[in-house]
């Protein structure tokens, strides 16, 4: 007695398959990414374009600087993401994981990249799906925690840089009221899942902490994260002669980092640029000579980078690594 095959059912004719879907998401957003960037360029382009010659007779020692330090992002990055979890994780397939999540990060909006990349990371090492999602919170929450200690460090030698707007306090108490009302309302019905989450969360970082190894690693690679960015930007800014000290320069990008991430769009591309470009002129640089260092910046830290870091994710993907 035989047994009949298991039947195969046909794709319906006209729908794409799932990976075909996924494929056409990928090309149109990148497509849209290449649009709004194109269209910028347009409307700014005789800044653009004075500072794009800048660029070209800037100072090669110091673009050398530049781009060790954004090679040293993905090993601080590795580093941090090694601190979030208690286990051991594969080294340089981390640091591998790290740079192709870079490259994501600049495809996909609010670092939904970076953060795919490293979910699908953490659950190939063996990670449960919480334990992993619990990870990249502790990581994200290092790394903010770690932007505001930078800033608190640096504002002592910037007095007056950095300008909070005058809010009327009725105005401030209000809105801080209608946000608590509105987040009781909406977390009301979900506390008993939230406060289950917020457990294991917690559980996390206190087994993490308890390891003094891992929480050295964990704050040191996000401290050292945002601090080489910042010194990227730093060493653009003395290749291209900017007129500010490096202790503003930093303060600035720390700013604008904060400010653009109101704005999710893929690897801050156009808020943060924006942000930069603003914040550096506000401050007494030459238009031309900041556009020409954020565009130093973006090419250390997304141009050059962009096709191997995609072509890692593609290798990691094929290695079933991801």
């Amino acid at each position: 007695m035989t047994q009949d095959a298991p039947e195969v059912l046909p794709v319906p004719a006209g729908r794409p398959a799932p990976r075909v879907r996924g494929l056409v998401w990928q090309v149109g957003l990148l497509v849209c990414v290449l649009l709004v960037l194109a269209y910028l360029t347009q409307r700014y382009w005789p800044t653009v374009h004075d500072g794009a010659v800048r660029l070209t007779e800037a100072d090669r020692g110091w673009l050398c600087v530049g781009a060790v330090a954004a090679v040293g992002t993905w090993a601080a990055s590795a580093l941090a993401q090694q601190g979030a979890v208690v286990e051991r994780l594969p080294g340089v397939r981390l640091v591998a994981a790290q740079f192709a999540a870079c490259a994501a990060n600049h495809l996909l909006p609010a670092g939904i990249g970076a953060g795919a990349v490293n979910l699908r990371f953490l659950l190939r090492c063996g990670l449960p799906m919480g334990r992993s999602a619990n990870a990249l919170a502790v990581k994200g929450g290092a790394g903010g925690v770690s932007k505001l200690l930078l800033i608190a460090a640096l504002v002592p030698f910037c007095p007056g840089l950095l300008r909070v707007p005058e809010v009327p306090l009725v105005w401030l108490t209000g809105a801080l009221g209608a946000a608590l009302l509105a987040t009781a309302v909406a977390a009301g019905p979900l506390w008993p899942r939230c406060r289950r989450l917020l457990s294991a969360l917690m559980a996390d970082v206190r087994a993490v902490h308890a390891r003094p190894a891992r929480a050295a690693a964990l704050w040191g690679g996000s401290l050292g994260f945002a601090a080489l960015h910042c010194c990227v930007l730093v060493a653009v800014a003395r290749a291209v002669a900017l007129p500010l000290p490096a202790p503003e320069v930093a303060l600035l990008y720390l700013a604008a980092s904060g400010a653009a991430a109101l704005l999710p769009t893929p690897g801050g591309l156009g808020s943060l640029d924006a942000a930069l470009v603003l914040a550096l002129a506000t401050s007494g640089a030459p238009a031309a000579t900041a556009a020409s260092a954020v565009l130093g910046y973006r090419m250390l830290t997304v141009w050059l980078p962009l096709p191997p870091g995609l072509l890692t994710l593609a290798v990691l993907m094929r290695r079933k690594a991801l």
